[in-house]
């Protein structure tokens, strides 16, 4: 193991762990708690192909806290459950709040501050990329600064599965529940991931029930509401409901504005002209990767031409140029508009707009109507009710095209290729040039992770 890290690395990540239990195939290592998610984040997977190079019969290392040790029973020890690495750049100071996230970065901090009173469970819920998995963090790091003596386990719904799993197979279903149900508080990733999977969901209900019954908090995070999770047993969806619900929208012109200024700050390249800042902010409607992306194309475009970030070249690297060939309806505003979703669903489905927002129910039609009702929620800040008033439906038919679309989204399905589309006539992108392609291709300048900011709000 030594021989493939430099030594410094070694003596100051490496040679501080000490071997404290084997459990069947499972070797556990202590570290030090400074240090113990970064040994696992970055080095798990290399001790274990170490391992597995002397030892026959070991294969898996799981690193614990130091102070963990076994005692007598060593052979029959069960660790605390492991939680996932917080990222220490999510905090409640570095998220930047607008319109569409106020509410529920304002739950976040009431959560942190006073977890299991104030809503519990918190329900955090919006498309990728909005800040989710930002705000579960920053109350995880909050709680490990204010509240050190609480035990706190942040996972995602796919590693819960995962552990359930295992431990069916190994340790059995008890060893699991006196895990989970002994935390005070958990945060849970993308529980939309539970759907179709009915014991992990029957788990889930009793370790749910414990932890509430008990007053421990409870943080959830989905990309869809409880109500639009179809393939979840609904006493889930229903208990997800107890506390409070909060949904994050896309980032408003002035959020995007924001947050890219916070970008700007740690760019290679100089970006003098508040101009150009603003047309970025414009042209990348969507979520926070995409503004990095955008971000991150601009700076590549300067590095290779050697030019200064000015507005004209931020319409270059990012702008769409019409062509004849492309409908009227092309949307020039930051977010596309309800009637630019319904006529490029209608270009794509072969039917006229007056029969989408029509009582007509063929086949053909109510495709077309879900797949634009689904494509409204995914890509505007809408809400529900809005999205219904915009179809002339009501919020439950609203509901049920997301689910019935959700559910028929497989790979290279027929629903698939239609949505992609329609969304491909919604937000074009046009490919660089082959000069251009090829320079970056060459180029150094690589993605940068940038990270935002944002002064407190208090709360409402």
């Amino acid at each position: 193991m030594g021989a493939g890290l430099p030594a410094s690395t070694f003596r100051l990540w490496i040679d501080p762990l000490r071997p404290v239990a084997i459990q069947g195939s499972t070797v556990y290592v202590a570290a030090p708690q400074p240090s113990r998610a970064w040994v696992e984040r970055r080095y798990a997977a290399s001790l274990e192909a170490a391992l597995r190079e002397v030892a026959d019969g070991l294969d898996r290392i799981v690193v614990v806290r130091e102070g963990a040790e076994p005692g007598a029973g060593g052979g029959s020890w069960t660790t605390a459950v492991e939680s996932l690495p917080l990222n220490p750049e999510h905090s409640f100071e570095r998220f930047v709040i607008g319109d569409g996230n106020r509410l529920a970065h304002a739950a976040a901090l009431a959560v942190a501050e006073l977890p299991g009173d104030a809503y519990n469970p918190l329900f955090l819920h919006g498309p990728p990329g909005l800040g989710k998995t930002h705000l579960l963090s920053a109350i995880g790091n909050y709680l490990h600064r204010s509240r050190p003596d609480l035990s706190l386990h942040y996972t995602t719904a796919e590693r819960f599965t995962t552990e359930f799993v295992a431990a069916l197979k190994r340790q059995g279903p008890e060893r699991f529940k006196e895990r989970y149900r002994g935390l005070d508080a958990l945060l849970i990733d993308d529980v939309q991931t539970l759907e179709g999977k009915e014991q992990t969901q029957e788990e889930f209900v009793h370790t749910f029930n414990a932890l509430h019954a008990g007053g421990k908090q409870i943080v959830l995070s989905s990309d869809r509401p409880p109500d639009a999770l179809a393939r979840l047993a609904e006493r889930l969806r229903d208990r997800f409901q107890w506390g409070l619900c909060s949904e994050l929208g896309a980032p408003d012109l002035r959020t995007r504005t924001t947050l890219l200024w916070r970008m700007a700050t740690g760019s290679p390249v100089d970006l003098p002209d508040a101009g150009a800042i603003r047309e970025i902010a414009s042209l990348a409607a969507g979520n926070v990767r995409q503004l990095e992306g955008a971000m991150t194309r601009v700076v590549a475009l300067s590095s290779v031409l050697g030019e200064p970030v000015t507005a004209e070249l931020v319409h270059r690297a990012l702008g769409v140029a019409r062509s004849t060939d492309q409908p009227a309806f092309q949307p020039t505003d930051a977010f596309p508009s309800v009637e630019a979703i319904q006529e490029a669903t209608c270009a794509v489905f072969g039917v006229s707009r007056t029969d989408l927002l029509s009582p007509k129910r063929t086949t053909r039609v109510t495709q077309a109507r879900q797949l634009a009702i689904y494509l409204t929620r995914d890509i505007t800040s809408l809400s529900l009710a809005q999205i219904a008033r915009g179809f002339n439906r009501d919020h439950s038919t609203v509901l049920h095209a997301i689910r019935a679309v959700s559910g028929r989204l497989e790979v290279n399905s027929e629903m698939t290729v239609l949505l992609e589309r329609t969304r491909g006539l919604i937000q074009p992108s046009s490919p660089p040039s082959a000069d251009t392609a090829a320079n970056l291709h060459d180029s150094s300048v690589s993605p940068r992770s940038a990270s935002t900011s944002a002064t407190l709000h208090p709360l409402p």
